[in-house]
C-alpha cells in the first residue's frame, strides 16, 4: 500500500451475470497480494457451500435496514425484488487496516454508487461477455437457473450493458487469459499511482 495511508483506494469489478466476473476476481486475488476480497452483506439465504463472513455477511431484512439507518454501508442496493446487497464501511476499513486494497465484486448500480462516492480513489472495471447469445449460453451451462430466472438475468444484463461507458474500463471477456492480462495492466497502473 502507498506510504500515504489517507489514500484509501478500492477496486470495483462489475458485470452482468455470466460474464466471468467471479472467475476473474479469483484470478486477481491469487495473483495480486495487495488485494483483499471485500465480503458483501446480503439478505438472501446462503447457497450450498456458502459461509457467513466469507462468502457474504448473511442477515435478515430487518438487520440490514438497521445498518442502513446507522449509515453502516458505503453503498447498498435492492438488486432483486426483496434482496438487498451492500458494502459495509467496516469491511473496507478491515482491509485498509491490513494495508491492502478492497476488491469489490458488485452489481452495476452498486458499482456506480461506489465510483461516485470514491471518485478517483476507485478503479471501476466493467466485464462483459462478447455477446448476449454467449452470455445466455454461459448461464444455461451453469445449470443453476430456472427458465424464468434465466430470462430475468438476461433482461437485467441487457439493461446493465447500457452503463458500461460509465466505468474506467470495459473489458470484453472473450478469452479469459487475455481479459485477465488487460485487467492486471489496469490494476498495476492504478496501484502504483
Amino acid at each position: 500500500m502507498p506510504e500515504n495511508r489517507d489514500l484509501k483506494k478500492i477496486v470495483i469489478i462489475t458485470a452482468p451475470s455470466g460474464s466471468g466476473k467471479s472467475t476473474i476476481v479469483h484470478y486477481l486475488l491469487k495473483h495480486i497480494p495487495q488485494l483483499a476480497f471485500s465480503v458483501s452483506a446480503c439478505t438472501r439465504s446462503p447457497r450450498s457451500g456458502e459461509v457467513d463472513g466469507t462468502s457474504y455477511y448473511f442477515m435478515d431484512v430487518d438487520a440490514f435496514k438497521e445498518k442502513i439507518a446507522a449509515k453502516a454501508f458505503a453503498e447498498y442496493e435492492m438488486v432483486y425484488a426483496g434482496k438487498y446487497y451492500g458494502t459495509l464501511n467496516s469491511e473496507l476499513e478491515r482491509i485498509w487496516n491490513k494495508q491492502q486494497y478492497p476488491l469489490i465484486d458488485i452489481d452495476v448500480q452498486g458499482a456506480l454508487r461506489l465510483k461516485k462516492n470514491f471518485k478517483n480513489q476507485a478503479l471501476s472495471l466493467f466485464i462483459q461477455a462478447p455477446s448476449i447469445a454467449e452470455l445466455e449460453r454461459r448461464l444455461r451451462g451453469r445449470g443453476t437457473e430456472t427458465e424464468a430466472s434465466l430470462q430475468e438475468r438476461l433482461a437485467k444484463a441487457q439493461e446493465e450493458l447500457l452503463y458500461a461507458h460509465h466505468f474506467d474500463a470495459c473489458i470484453v471477456n472473450d478469452d479469459l487469459a487475455t481479459a485477465c492480462e488487460a485487467i492486471m495492466r489496469k490494476l498495476t497502473e492504478f496501484i502504483n499511482n
